[in-house]
């Protein structure tokens, strides 16, 4: 019943495309032979394209994403229909509104002109993508262990970024203070929330992971939260294992296998629900912990 209710909602996502033309085709006599569909961070026209280019990039735009965005949630929802799967839902419907929405603004621009105001547009769809991020990480991260007493903490561990988050801070926001300095006309509250979000990240990182290891299982947290529990019985392997930089750094995976990890090195964890990689300058101390928590 709730895949049906899914496949419905994919079905009325598609909804976005006719919309898209009738956009265009309700004022089409009205909106000039070359239509501004370009704009810079002031909101001021930039690039130009005939009537009928802007309608048909508008429409093939869309036709793309819904391929895409029907593909992954089919693909998704293949076995069964989560709270993510509801949550990607909403995200691709983010998006095609978003689209819908920057094309109704093109229109009403090229027809009664005036600067293009798309500063909450442009926030919308990032934030979309933290939120959705955090949704399935969350949904992930499987029930807290047991931790009635002090007795059950074994041993603690913190794995940070400090040395990377050197080089997030000013790749975060340098292209903000640009643009604060070279657009003073623009609207700044949506660089000030990009700000926030990427000293969140900034802090993300400086704080790193933190892992607790109980008598009934390990914990990965960040900045005070719980991103996923290993419980001991679920716990098959454990072995240190070379780790590349273009696997990546960070919260990496996707499905059951996860890492945690701001170097090159890790402790492979293979559990019964899928694999875990946890970071650490010493791996060997991960190692003697989980030594403790397996009885070993």
């Amino acid at each position: 019943m709730h895949r049906r209710i899914f496949q419905l909602a994919i079905v009325f996502l598609w909804l976005a495309l006719p919309l898209v033309a009738l956009q265009y085709r309700q004022v089409w006599d009205q909106l000039p032979a070359h239509v501004a569909t370009h704009f810079n961070a002031a909101g001021q026209a930039n690039g130009w394209m005939s009537r009928d280019e802007a309608l048909r990039f508008g429409v093939g735009f869309q036709a793309f994403l819904l391929v895409i965005f029907t593909a992954l949630l089919l693909y998704r929802t293949r076995s069964q229909v989560d709270a993510f799967s509801w949550a990607l839902l909403g995200f691709c419907a983010l998006v095609l509104g978003f689209m819908l929405a920057v094309n109704r603004n093109i229109v009403a621009y090229n027809l009664h002109g005036g600067p293009m105001r798309a500063a909450g547009l442009l926030i919308a769809v990032p934030i979309g993508v933290v939120v959705l991020a955090a949704i399935y990480i969350f949904s992930r991260r499987e029930p807290p262990l047991p931790s009635g007493n002090a007795t059950d903490l074994l041993a603690q561990e913190t794995h940070s970024g400090r040395v990377w988050s050197l080089l997030v801070l000013p790749a975060v926001l340098g292209p903000v203070i640009g643009l604060w300095l070279s657009h003073p006309a623009a609207p700044r509250w949506p660089a000030t929330l990009a700000c926030v979000l990427g000293l969140a990240v900034w802090a993300i990182v400086w704080s790193g992971f933190q892992y607790r290891f109980l008598r009934h299982g390990v914990e990965i947290r960040t900045l005070g939260f719980r991103l996923r529990s290993i419980p001991k019985q679920s716990i098959v392997s454990y072995s240190i294992e070379p780790w590349s930089l273009l696997r990546g750094y960070g919260i990496r995976g996707v499905g059951n296998t996860r890492a945690y990890v701001w170097c090159n090195q890790v402790v492979h964890i293979k559990t019964t629900n899928g694999e875990v990689f946890l970071g650490h300058s010493d791996p060997g101390r991960i190692v003697r912990d989980l030594d403790m928590v397996t009885g070993v």
